[in-house]
């Protein structure tokens, strides 16, 4: 029912409301079938193939049951005429982006079904779709086997292009329905199906404005199978000539052509003539003045003939038309191919495609350059009336759909503060402190710590106007910020020139090494962009990176912040300052967490660090799988190289633009009083250098001597970072 809908809905992270005249994508109808899975315990095949059944279903209760019967007497020609159905609706849905169909007869009596579309992984709806038809239109049984399934190399190369083989065989009378069995057993063996129905169905309502473009018109009554019976053994009778001079066929059919297996054209039509004057050149091809719009395939016979029961459209070139025609939208021509074989040519019967009045006008065109016998005439009319409802009823949904977001205005604005509390702190500790819940302190036994730094930052700040600086840090910090969230690993902290990453917390992950590796490459990359205002040349910077354990917990009651304690931090801001300008330096442990990962690691020997002693560190250098865009999130589509990388395409960029306007100010009023303390005497910035040495000696020992070990035993220092 309509609470299973609305809890699918939210499950999918889908809006409230759909549209009718709206297209949309397929990832939203993506979304709800997986969830649609997980609440059924079903496959996303039987889904979808239930999906069609119930789609079928929702066609016929909204009157389209007579249309679709009148198809084809049978189930091939039911088939054969689809392409036509999907190009009548497309004269009011003009976005539609209907799948194609062509079938093909072996020679032991099976039928395959070639289905092509642009949309992937929707194939399996045909099966559930054509099965319901057979059933109900045919009295017949069908079983669909997909044969195969590939990219359409026949078309445009793009296209999915699946093979059914289709086995049907007549139904014998029926004892009783299923219906009726089962409500006298009881027992129904397709409960699952039926449990399925009512939440498929809504399903179908939404994808109607997406897989078909309905609309809803009164359901008369079917059409007599007794009098189909009938007709299937008519066999008509031929004359012995053509009873039809030249000129009158000409003008009977103004829009037609008759072109040979090399494409050159024999015949046209009077008015086809006059709207393309190049088919008057004695000779001339076919496609040089027109290319197949639908079916999207190579102009040539033989592929032409292979789609010969589907609906041809043609536009002319722009190029081979008159000079003073070019500026005016280009002809469609919509109609069939027919093949003459003892001509051994090609009959192209068709008519204008046209959509509306000013269509028509925009071509230059009056209905009397329509054949009388021409139905096109009376669609334009009709389909002028239908477009003016469609616009009105579009205007009234939009109208509502636009009350519906200004009444959820006040709750956005309480969704505001609670973002501007997730920029503070994760997610999930800042629901607890929502809650009103105590968030104890977690040990995690393994993650990844970068550093880095701007190399000769103070002498930079001493060469520079405070703006300046400000302006570089800022075009440098927002690029790595957004390498965050491609590569899923938590900012930490920014201190001056200093930028603080972490992976595998406060969610822990195992590729936590691999992400800020790549997250390292990609701050390589970044800084070519940054400017040095002294220089004019790109900036250096220095990072460190180092893989252990830490404790990391919530500190503070007013202004709370997450933060990270441990030696592994200090080893990590260790290896960023021994390290060297565009160098990423690995201690041990990230060596080790790195190695056999895909990445290019060179040893630099062994080193002294300050507060640690000797240590045999290394120098990451590149990864060895993916490219420059990869790392930077510039790929439209990222093969899944890395954790890091298949998960750094995720869309998590949330922060509102008031949140973001003012934190940058505060990062902007910090970073001011940083710059203006570079503006300090020699002597005094002597000093303070001196001090922050000493300070430096002294944390060090205080923190080895206060802080408690670990469960390994060692002992760790503490280190207290604002997230």
């Amino acid at each position: 029912g309509d609470k299973t809908w609305e809890k699918l809905k939210t499950q999918a992270g889908i809006q409230d409301t759909f549209m009718t005249y709206t297209v949309y994508d397929d990832v939203i109808t993506f979304k709800l079938i997986q969830e649609a899975c997980k609440t059924l315990s079903m496959s996303e095949a039987t889904v979808l193939k239930l999906f069609g059944e119930y789609f079928f279903t929702f066609c016929k209760m909204s009157g389209y049951d007579r249309m679709l019967q009148t198809l084809g007497g049978n189930l091939t020609e039911f088939i054969e005429n689809l392409d036509a159905l999907h190009s009548y609706l497309a004269l009011s849905y003009q976005e539609m982006n209907a799948p194609s169909f062509r079938v093909e007869k072996r020679t032991d009596g099976a039928m395959l079904l070639h289905y092509y579309s642009d949309r992937r992984g929707l194939c399996h709806i045909v099966p559930g779709i054509l099965e319901s038809v057979a059933r109900d239109f045919f009295n017949s049984e069908v079983t669909m086997e997909i044969l195969n399934q590939s990219e359409d190399r026949e078309r445009t190369g793009k296209k999915e292009h699946v093979v059914f083989l289709v086995l049907q065989k007549l139904k014998r009378p029926e004892r009783k329905t299923r219906e009726e069995t089962n409500s006298e057993s009881g027992n129904s063996p397709n409960s699952n199906k039926a449990q399925s129905g009512e939440l498929l169905y809504m399903i179908s309502i939404y994808s109607l404005a997406n897989i078909i473009f309905c609309p809803i018109i009164p359901s008369p009554s079917s059409v007599g199978t007794l009098q189909r019976n009938l007709l299937s053994t008519f066999e008509p009778i031929y004359p012995e000539r053509l009873w039809v001079e030249e000129r009158t066929f000409c003008n009977a059919f103004p829009f037609h052509v008759v072109f040979d297996e090399a494409l050159r054209i024999k015949q046209a039509g009077t008015n086809i003539q006059k709207y393309v004057p190049g088919l008057q050149v004695s000779g001339t091809r076919l496609n040089k003045h027109f290319t197949i719009v639908h079916p999207q395939i190579t102009f040539t016979i033989v592929s032409i003939r292979k789609f010969i029961n589907s609906q041809f459209v043609l536009k002319a070139c722009r190029e081979m038309l008159p000079e003073l025609w070019r500026n005016q939208p280009r002809l469609k021509l919509k109609g069939q191919m027919i093949w003459m074989e003892s001509l051994q040519c090609m009959m192209y019967l068709c008519s204008p495609k046209l959509r509306s009045l000013e269509e028509l006008e925009e071509q230059k065109m009056h209905l009397s350059d329509i054949a009388q016998h021409d139905t096109t005439r009376d669609l334009i009319l009709l389909n002028q009336q239908r477009l003016a409802e469609i616009q009105l009823s579009n205007q009234l949904e939009r109208k509502k759909e636009e009350l519906r977001i200004l009444s959820k205005n006040l709750e956005a604005e309480k969704k505001k503060t609670e973002t501007l509390l997730y920029a503070m702190l994760p997610k999930h500790v800042a629901n607890r402190l929502k809650e009103g819940k105590k968030v104890e302190a977690g040990e995690f036994n393994s993650c990844t710590i970068l550093f880095s730094d701007v190399v000769t930052f103070t002498n930079i700040c001493a060469a520079c106007e405070p703006i300046q600086i400000v302006n570089m840090l800022n075009s440098m910090y927002s690029k790595f910020d957004r390498l965050t969230n491609v590569h899923e690993v938590y900012k930490v902290e920014t201190i001056g020139d200093a930028y603080m990453v972490v992976g595998g917390v406060p969610i822990p992950v195992a590729s936590h090494a691999e992400r800020v590796a790549n997250f390292a490459l990609g701050m390589q990359i970044a800084v070519r962009e940054v400017m040095n205002p002294v220089t004019g040349d790109p900036i250096q910077i220095r990072v460190g990176i180092h893989t252990g354990p830490v404790l990391a917990g919530v500190v503070g009651e007013k202004m709370p912040r997450y933060c990270l304690f441990g030696d592994t931090v200090n080893t990590a801001s260790r290896m960023e300052s021994h390290g060297l300008p565009n160098k990423i330096h690995l201690s041990p442990t990230a060596f080790r967490a790195l190695q056999n990962c895909g990445f290019e690691i060179a040893e630099r020997g062994e080193i002294e660090v300050k507060g640690k002693g000797k240590m045999n560190t290394y120098f990451l250098r590149r990864n060895l799988h993916a490219t420059e865009d990869e790392i930077m999130g510039r790929a439209e589509e990222a093969p899944s190289i890395l954790p890091a990388l298949s998960h750094g395409m995720a869309n998590k960029l949330e922060l509102f633009t008031g949140l973001r306007t003012a934190w940058r100010f505060y990062w902007l009023f910090s970073h001011l009083l940083f710059v203006l303390a570079c503006y300090l005497s020699e002597a005094e910035s002597n000093a303070l250098n001196a001090e922050h040495s000493k300070w430096e000696d002294e944390q060090l020992l205080a923190d080895q001597t206060r802080t408690p070990p670990f469960s390994d035993g060692t002992v760790q220092s503490k280190f207290c970072v604002l997230s």
